[in-house]
Protein backbone atom coordinates (compact mmCIF):
# COMPACT_ATOMS: atom_id res chain seq x y z
CA UNK A 1 0.00 0.00 0.00
CA UNK A 2 1.39 3.56 -0.87
CA UNK A 3 1.46 6.52 1.38
CA UNK A 4 1.59 9.91 0.82
CA UNK A 5 4.18 11.61 3.10
CA UNK A 6 3.23 15.06 3.57
CA UNK A 7 5.03 18.09 5.13
CA UNK A 8 3.19 19.10 8.46
CA UNK A 9 0.41 21.60 8.21
CA UNK A 10 2.37 24.90 9.15
CA UNK A 11 0.98 27.38 11.64
CA UNK A 12 -0.63 31.17 10.24
CA UNK A 13 2.90 32.83 10.92
CA UNK A 14 5.23 30.34 9.01
CA UNK A 15 4.63 30.13 4.87
CA UNK A 16 6.90 27.49 4.22
CA UNK A 17 9.69 25.23 5.43
CA UNK A 18 12.85 23.92 4.08
CA UNK A 19 13.68 20.07 3.83
CA UNK A 20 16.26 20.15 6.20
CA UNK A 21 17.66 16.22 6.24
CA UNK A 22 16.71 13.01 5.41
CA UNK A 23 16.84 10.16 7.71
CA UNK A 24 16.18 7.78 5.33
CA UNK A 25 16.78 6.71 1.91
CA UNK A 26 14.33 4.81 -0.76
CA UNK A 27 14.13 1.15 0.13
CA UNK A 28 16.03 1.13 3.26
CA UNK A 29 13.82 -0.22 6.06
CA UNK A 30 11.63 1.99 8.78
CA UNK A 31 9.61 1.41 11.77
CA UNK A 32 6.17 2.40 12.00
CA UNK A 33 6.85 5.93 14.39
CA UNK A 34 10.40 6.31 13.37
CA UNK A 35 12.26 9.41 12.32
CA UNK A 36 12.01 9.88 8.36
CA UNK A 37 12.92 13.36 7.67
CA UNK A 38 13.65 16.91 9.32
CA UNK A 39 11.25 20.61 8.21
CA UNK A 40 13.23 23.58 9.35
CA UNK A 41 10.52 26.65 9.34
CA UNK A 42 11.80 30.18 10.47
CA UNK A 43 10.79 29.56 14.12
CA UNK A 44 11.48 25.47 14.67
CA UNK A 45 12.26 22.18 13.35
CA UNK A 46 9.84 20.11 12.92
CA UNK A 47 9.74 15.85 12.61
CA UNK A 48 8.06 13.74 10.30
CA UNK A 49 7.61 10.32 10.98
CA UNK A 50 6.94 7.15 9.54
CA UNK A 51 3.17 6.40 9.37
CA UNK A 52 3.80 2.32 9.55
CA UNK A 53 6.61 -0.08 8.79
CA UNK A 54 7.86 -0.43 5.64
CA UNK A 55 9.87 1.71 3.28
CA UNK A 56 10.40 5.47 1.32
CA UNK A 57 9.56 4.37 -2.14
CA UNK A 58 10.18 7.59 -3.49
CA UNK A 59 11.27 11.09 -2.61
CA UNK A 60 10.00 14.01 -3.84
CA UNK A 61 11.34 16.71 -2.34
CA UNK A 62 15.43 16.62 -1.44
CA UNK A 63 17.00 18.57 0.88
CA UNK A 64 17.01 22.36 0.09
CA UNK A 65 13.99 22.04 -0.56
CA UNK A 66 11.06 24.93 0.10
CA UNK A 67 7.91 22.89 0.70
CA UNK A 68 4.47 24.26 2.03
CA UNK A 69 2.02 23.23 4.23
CA UNK A 70 0.85 19.58 4.10
CA UNK A 71 2.75 19.43 0.44
CA UNK A 72 3.82 15.82 -0.74
CA UNK A 73 7.34 15.49 0.02
CA UNK A 74 7.83 11.36 -0.08
CA UNK A 75 6.00 8.40 -1.20
CA UNK A 76 5.82 5.54 1.64
CA UNK A 77 5.17 1.71 0.89
CA UNK A 78 3.87 0.21 3.98
CA UNK A 79 5.08 -3.45 4.33
CA UNK A 80 8.37 -2.55 2.11
CA UNK A 81 11.38 -4.06 3.81
CA UNK A 82 9.43 -5.37 6.56
CA UNK A 83 11.63 -8.94 5.84
CA UNK A 84 14.36 -7.01 7.21
CA UNK A 85 12.20 -5.86 10.25
CA UNK A 86 10.94 -9.32 10.85
CA UNK A 87 14.39 -10.89 11.03
CA UNK A 88 15.27 -8.46 13.18
CA UNK A 89 12.62 -9.57 15.57
CA UNK A 90 13.12 -12.97 14.94
CA UNK A 91 16.72 -12.09 16.43
CA UNK A 92 15.75 -9.93 19.31
CA UNK A 93 13.17 -13.15 20.66
CA UNK A 94 15.64 -15.57 19.80
CA UNK A 95 18.00 -13.61 22.15
CA UNK A 96 15.49 -13.12 24.88
CA UNK A 97 15.46 -17.30 25.10
CA UNK A 98 19.12 -17.52 25.40
CA UNK A 99 20.87 -17.81 28.82
CA UNK A 100 22.09 -14.39 30.35
CA UNK A 101 25.72 -16.01 29.72
CA UNK A 102 24.96 -16.07 25.82
CA UNK A 103 23.98 -12.46 25.34
CA UNK A 104 25.49 -10.33 27.52
CA UNK A 105 29.34 -9.44 27.89
CA UNK A 106 31.01 -12.06 29.92
CA UNK A 107 26.85 -12.54 31.50
CA UNK A 108 27.18 -8.96 32.50
CA UNK A 109 25.36 -7.50 30.24
CA UNK A 110 22.27 -8.55 28.28
CA UNK A 111 22.54 -7.02 24.99
CA UNK A 112 20.13 -7.78 21.72
CA UNK A 113 21.84 -8.95 18.42
CA UNK A 114 20.28 -6.02 16.70
CA UNK A 115 21.19 -3.26 19.45
CA UNK A 116 24.55 -4.80 18.98
CA UNK A 117 24.71 -4.45 15.24
CA UNK A 118 23.21 -1.26 15.79
CA UNK A 119 25.66 -0.21 18.25
CA UNK A 120 28.74 -1.18 16.04
CA UNK A 121 27.52 0.62 13.11
CA UNK A 122 26.97 4.32 15.24
CA UNK A 123 30.15 3.59 17.47
CA UNK A 124 28.46 3.36 20.70
CA UNK A 125 29.81 2.11 23.75
CA UNK A 126 27.52 -0.43 25.05
CA UNK A 127 28.73 -0.32 28.70
CA UNK A 128 27.53 3.45 29.28
CA UNK A 129 24.07 1.95 27.59
CA UNK A 130 21.57 1.60 30.57
CA UNK A 131 18.61 -1.31 29.34
CA UNK A 132 15.05 -0.69 29.59
CA UNK A 133 14.45 -4.55 28.15
CA UNK A 134 13.29 -7.24 31.12
CA UNK A 135 16.17 -8.18 33.01
CA UNK A 136 18.09 -4.56 32.11
CA UNK A 137 18.31 -6.11 28.26
CA UNK A 138 19.36 -3.47 25.90
CA UNK A 139 17.48 -2.88 23.38
CA UNK A 140 17.45 -1.31 19.60
CA UNK A 141 15.91 1.67 21.28
CA UNK A 142 18.17 1.95 23.77
CA UNK A 143 21.35 2.30 21.49
CA UNK A 144 19.26 5.01 19.49
CA UNK A 145 18.75 7.19 22.22
CA UNK A 146 22.39 7.07 22.98
CA UNK A 147 23.67 7.57 19.81
CA UNK A 148 21.29 10.53 18.97
CA UNK A 149 21.68 13.05 21.96
CA UNK A 150 25.51 13.54 21.37
CA UNK A 151 25.04 13.85 17.65
CA UNK A 152 22.59 16.63 17.33
CA UNK A 153 24.77 18.34 20.22
CA UNK A 154 27.79 18.44 17.62
CA UNK A 155 26.21 18.97 14.51
CA UNK A 156 26.42 22.47 14.44
CA UNK A 157 30.23 22.36 15.34
CA UNK A 158 30.93 19.63 12.64
CA UNK A 159 28.55 21.85 9.97
CA UNK A 160 30.88 24.93 9.89
CA UNK A 161 34.66 22.79 10.93
CA UNK A 162 37.11 23.95 8.03
CA UNK A 163 40.40 21.52 8.24
CA UNK A 164 43.40 23.94 7.45
CA UNK A 165 46.44 23.08 6.71
CA UNK A 166 49.88 25.64 7.98
CA UNK A 167 50.39 28.47 5.42
CA UNK A 168 46.83 27.74 3.84
CA UNK A 169 44.46 30.35 3.74
CA UNK A 170 40.87 28.76 3.36
CA UNK A 171 37.49 29.60 2.80
CA UNK A 172 33.90 27.88 3.54
CA UNK A 173 31.17 28.91 2.43
CA UNK A 174 27.98 27.20 3.89
CA UNK A 175 24.40 28.55 3.66
CA UNK A 176 22.47 30.53 6.38
CA UNK A 177 19.83 28.27 7.66
CA UNK A 178 16.78 29.69 7.32
CA UNK A 179 16.03 29.66 11.42
CA UNK A 180 19.30 32.01 11.50
CA UNK A 181 17.94 34.19 8.50
CA UNK A 182 14.84 34.54 10.45
CA UNK A 183 16.54 35.69 13.53
CA UNK A 184 19.12 38.25 11.24
CA UNK A 185 15.73 39.69 10.15
CA UNK A 186 14.12 40.51 13.51
CA UNK A 187 17.01 41.34 15.07
CA UNK A 188 17.59 44.15 12.43
CA UNK A 189 13.64 45.02 12.26
CA UNK A 190 14.67 45.90 15.76
CA UNK A 191 17.51 48.16 15.37
CA UNK A 192 15.46 49.68 12.51
CA UNK A 193 11.96 50.28 13.83
CA UNK A 194 12.24 51.09 17.48
CA UNK A 195 14.02 53.72 19.49
CA UNK A 196 15.94 51.45 22.06
CA UNK A 197 17.93 53.21 24.64
CA UNK A 198 19.28 50.92 27.55
CA UNK A 199 19.88 51.43 31.22
CA UNK A 200 22.30 50.40 33.33
CA UNK A 201 22.20 49.15 37.29
CA UNK A 202 24.23 46.85 39.93
CA UNK A 203 22.76 44.16 41.87
CA UNK A 204 24.50 42.90 45.19
CA UNK A 205 23.54 39.09 44.59
CA UNK A 206 25.18 38.11 48.57
CA UNK A 207 21.76 37.99 49.50
CA UNK A 208 20.13 35.58 46.74
CA UNK A 209 22.87 33.43 47.11
CA UNK A 210 22.97 33.31 51.09
CA UNK A 211 19.09 31.96 50.51
CA UNK A 212 20.08 29.60 47.90
CA UNK A 213 22.84 28.03 49.88
CA UNK A 214 20.61 27.89 52.94
CA UNK A 215 17.46 26.75 51.66
CA UNK A 216 18.83 24.83 48.82
CA UNK A 217 18.87 21.17 50.38
CA UNK A 218 15.64 21.46 51.66
CA UNK A 219 14.03 23.38 48.11
CA UNK A 220 14.98 20.61 46.08
CA UNK A 221 13.88 17.75 48.73
CA UNK A 222 10.68 19.33 48.75
CA UNK A 223 10.22 19.92 44.99
CA UNK A 224 10.89 16.59 43.89
CA UNK A 225 14.71 17.11 43.09
CA UNK A 226 14.16 20.95 41.09
CA UNK A 227 17.34 22.84 41.70
CA UNK A 228 16.75 26.40 43.15
CA UNK A 229 18.56 28.54 40.49
CA UNK A 230 18.78 32.37 40.00
CA UNK A 231 16.44 32.64 37.09
CA UNK A 232 13.17 31.92 39.09
CA UNK A 233 14.37 34.62 41.70
CA UNK A 234 14.41 37.44 38.55
CA UNK A 235 11.55 35.96 36.98
CA UNK A 236 9.36 36.47 40.01
CA UNK A 237 10.93 40.39 40.22
CA UNK A 238 10.16 40.84 37.14
CA UNK A 239 6.49 39.98 36.91
CA UNK A 240 6.02 42.51 40.71
CA UNK A 241 8.13 45.21 38.83
CA UNK A 242 5.81 44.40 35.49
CA UNK A 243 2.65 44.67 37.45
CA UNK A 244 4.08 48.33 38.87
CA UNK A 245 5.09 49.30 35.53
CA UNK A 246 2.23 48.44 33.13
CA UNK A 247 3.96 50.40 29.98
CA UNK A 248 7.38 47.97 30.65
CA UNK A 249 4.36 44.92 29.78
CA UNK A 250 2.40 46.14 27.10
CA UNK A 251 3.00 45.91 23.22
CA UNK A 252 2.85 48.36 20.74
CA UNK A 253 0.22 47.49 17.26
CA UNK A 254 0.41 49.79 14.93
CA UNK A 255 -0.97 53.40 16.15
CA UNK A 256 -2.55 51.54 19.38
CA UNK A 257 -0.91 50.56 22.89
CA UNK A 258 -1.81 47.13 23.97
CA UNK A 259 -1.77 46.92 27.71
CA UNK A 260 -1.68 43.02 29.12
CA UNK A 261 -3.31 42.07 32.29
CA UNK A 262 -1.07 39.05 32.61
CA UNK A 263 2.79 38.34 32.74
CA UNK A 264 4.01 35.83 30.17
CA UNK A 265 8.18 35.80 30.77
CA UNK A 266 10.07 35.01 27.63
CA UNK A 267 13.31 33.16 28.58
CA UNK A 268 16.01 33.69 25.81
CA UNK A 269 17.53 30.18 25.60
CA UNK A 270 20.64 29.36 23.21
CA UNK A 271 19.81 26.51 21.06
CA UNK A 272 22.01 24.32 18.09
CA UNK A 273 20.40 26.29 15.45
CA UNK A 274 20.10 29.65 17.27
CA UNK A 275 18.87 32.03 20.07
CA UNK A 276 15.23 30.76 20.57
CA UNK A 277 12.49 32.44 23.18
CA UNK A 278 10.22 29.74 24.83
CA UNK A 279 7.47 31.49 27.16
CA UNK A 280 6.12 30.66 30.24
CA UNK A 281 2.87 31.56 30.40
CA UNK A 282 0.82 32.93 33.15
CA UNK A 283 4.31 33.54 35.26
CA UNK A 284 2.08 35.83 37.50
CA UNK A 285 0.66 32.52 38.59
CA UNK A 286 4.00 30.52 39.08
CA UNK A 287 6.01 29.65 42.50
CA UNK A 288 10.02 28.99 42.26
CA UNK A 289 9.90 25.33 41.81
CA UNK A 290 7.29 25.79 38.64
CA UNK A 291 9.21 28.36 37.48
CA UNK A 292 12.60 26.39 37.42
CA UNK A 293 10.70 23.33 36.40
CA UNK A 294 9.23 25.22 33.31
CA UNK A 295 12.77 26.73 32.75
CA UNK A 296 14.82 23.49 32.77
CA UNK A 297 11.91 21.63 30.37
CA UNK A 298 11.88 24.45 28.32
CA UNK A 299 15.76 24.87 27.97
CA UNK A 300 16.31 20.60 27.26
CA UNK A 301 13.32 20.81 25.09
CA UNK A 302 15.31 23.73 23.10
CA UNK A 303 18.32 22.10 22.91
CA UNK A 304 16.92 19.23 21.46
CA UNK A 305 14.54 20.85 18.95
CA UNK A 306 11.27 20.13 20.34
CA UNK A 307 9.80 23.20 21.18
CA UNK A 308 6.95 23.63 19.45
CA UNK A 309 5.50 26.90 17.58
CA UNK A 310 3.23 27.92 19.78
CA UNK A 311 5.81 27.85 22.67
CA UNK A 312 7.64 30.36 20.91
CA UNK A 313 4.93 32.96 20.21
CA UNK A 314 3.47 35.66 22.32
CA UNK A 315 5.27 36.74 25.28
CA UNK A 316 5.20 40.26 26.93
CA UNK A 317 8.63 40.72 28.74
CA UNK A 318 11.86 38.83 28.21
CA UNK A 319 14.59 38.13 30.13
CA UNK A 320 18.19 37.03 28.33
CA UNK A 321 21.07 35.94 30.65
CA UNK A 322 24.31 36.40 28.75
CA UNK A 323 26.32 36.21 31.88
CA UNK A 324 25.93 31.94 31.64
CA UNK A 325 28.94 32.86 28.68
CA UNK A 326 30.41 34.83 31.05
CA UNK A 327 29.17 38.11 29.60
CA UNK A 328 29.91 41.07 32.00
CA UNK A 329 27.87 43.64 30.63
CA UNK A 330 26.14 43.83 27.52
CA UNK A 331 23.03 45.71 25.52
CA UNK A 332 20.27 43.37 25.12
CA UNK A 333 18.45 43.87 21.68
CA UNK A 334 14.48 44.29 21.95
CA UNK A 335 11.92 41.42 20.77
CA UNK A 336 9.10 43.42 19.00
CA UNK A 337 6.41 43.70 19.29
CA UNK A 338 7.08 43.67 23.25
CA UNK A 339 9.22 47.11 24.48
CA UNK A 340 11.49 46.08 27.10
CA UNK A 341 14.00 42.88 27.70
CA UNK A 342 16.38 42.44 30.70
CA UNK A 343 19.76 41.35 30.36
CA UNK A 344 21.23 39.79 33.20
CA UNK A 345 24.93 39.11 33.14
CA UNK A 346 27.89 37.30 34.70
CA UNK A 347 28.05 37.36 38.88
CA UNK A 348 31.57 39.05 39.70
CA UNK A 349 33.06 39.76 42.89
CA UNK A 350 34.49 43.44 43.69
CA UNK A 351 35.20 46.03 45.84
CA UNK A 352 32.05 48.15 47.17
CA UNK A 353 31.76 50.86 49.87
CA UNK A 354 29.27 49.82 52.22
CA UNK A 355 28.45 52.13 55.50
CA UNK A 356 31.90 53.81 55.04
CA UNK A 357 33.70 50.41 54.67
CA UNK A 358 34.88 48.16 51.59
CA UNK A 359 33.49 45.00 51.05
CA UNK A 360 34.39 42.39 48.95
CA UNK A 361 30.99 41.53 47.28
CA UNK A 362 29.24 39.49 44.57
CA UNK A 363 27.82 41.71 42.02
CA UNK A 364 25.85 41.73 38.75
CA UNK A 365 25.17 44.29 36.10
CA UNK A 366 21.53 44.52 35.18
CA UNK A 367 20.50 46.06 31.85
CA UNK A 368 17.21 46.97 30.63
CA UNK A 369 16.56 47.79 27.13
CA UNK A 370 13.52 49.62 26.56
CA UNK A 371 11.12 51.25 23.34
CA UNK A 372 11.37 54.93 24.18
CA UNK A 373 8.37 55.48 21.93
CA UNK A 374 6.36 54.07 25.21
CA UNK A 375 8.55 53.65 28.03
CA UNK A 376 10.00 57.34 29.87
CA UNK A 377 13.50 56.73 30.99
CA UNK A 378 11.69 57.47 34.72
CA UNK A 379 9.61 54.36 33.82
CA UNK A 380 12.49 52.43 32.87
CA UNK A 381 14.97 53.35 35.42
CA UNK A 382 12.22 52.74 38.54
CA UNK A 383 11.53 49.38 36.40
CA UNK A 384 15.19 48.11 37.14
CA UNK A 385 15.62 49.56 40.46
CA UNK A 386 12.29 47.63 41.23
CA UNK A 387 14.47 44.60 40.24
CA UNK A 388 17.14 45.16 41.70
CA UNK A 389 15.54 46.60 44.95
CA UNK A 390 13.63 42.78 45.52
CA UNK A 391 16.88 40.84 44.43
CA UNK A 392 18.67 42.36 47.19
CA UNK A 393 15.97 42.19 49.45
CA UNK A 394 14.19 38.91 48.59
CA UNK A 395 12.02 38.75 51.19
CA UNK A 396 10.43 41.98 49.13
CA UNK A 397 9.39 38.92 46.09
CA UNK A 398 7.15 37.17 49.05
CA UNK A 399 5.87 40.57 50.81
CA UNK A 400 4.62 42.14 46.94
CA UNK A 401 6.51 45.47 48.46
Amino acid sequence: MTIEIKAPTFPESVQDGTVATWHKKPGEAVSRDELIVDIETDKVVLEVVAPADGALSEIIKDEGDTVLSNEVIAKFEEGAGGEAGAGEKAEEKKAEEKPAAESGAGGDQLVNPAARKLAEEKGVDLSQVSGTGKGGRVLKEDVMKAGTAPAAAAAPAAAVQVVVAPGERVEKRVPMSRMRKRIAERLLDASQSTAMLTTFNEVNMKPVMDLRKNYKDLFEKKHNGTRLGFMGFFVKAAVEALKRYSAVNASIDGDDIVYHGYQDIGVAVSAPKGLVVPVLRNAENMGLADIENNIRDLGLRARDGKLSIDEMTGGTFTITNGGVFGSLLSTPILNPPQTAILGMHKIQERPMAVDGKVEILPMMYLALSYDHRLIDGKEAVGFLVAIKEMIEDPARILLEV
